[in-house]
């Protein structure tokens, strides 16, 4: 998967606040810490320092939700991160977007912090990040 497809999944998915450039992509992707899950009808961009494990993003495009695939990718990049040595998985999601805090529960998360107005909106409104945990197997 290329940066210009993870850019192309991106802006199709996130509609209600600035999505990444293939630039940011491939800048994140050449980071060695850094790995991708997933094909451009869903993506998970994960990073991994020491034992920690930090969902960097997930996408999954438009024509493609409601498949299971994000459900998969989740799946997929902790088990690779299992295998990495993380121990801990981290992530946060914007406040209003309850479908992804219904996934990331439903994954094994619980909020562990927030993040006061941390995403901005195109309607120019702040909205809190709740970060959130789960222990890998």
């Amino acid at each position: 998967m290329t940066p210009e497809e993870m850019a192309a999944t991106h802006v199709a998915a996130f509609t209600q606040s600035r999505p990444w450039t293939a630039s940011e992509f491939a800048d994140l992707l050449a980071n060695r810490f850094t790995y991708p899950i997933g094909n451009a009808d869903c993506f998970a961009l994960v990073q991994i320092i020491a034992d920690e494990a930090e969902l960097l993003t997930i996408a999954t495009h438009p024509d493609h939700q409601r498949r299971g695939l994000a459900r998969r990718c989740m799946s997929e990049w902790q088990t690779e991160a299992a295998q990495r040595g993380a121990i801990r998985a981290y992530l946060d999601v914007a406040a209003d977007n309850a479908p992804a805090i219904a996934l990331y529960q439903r994954c094994g998360y619980a909020p562990c912090g927030r993040r006061p107005g941390y995403y901005r909106r195109a309607s120019g409104k702040n909205v809190d990040a709740i970060l959130m945990e789960r222990r890998l197997p």
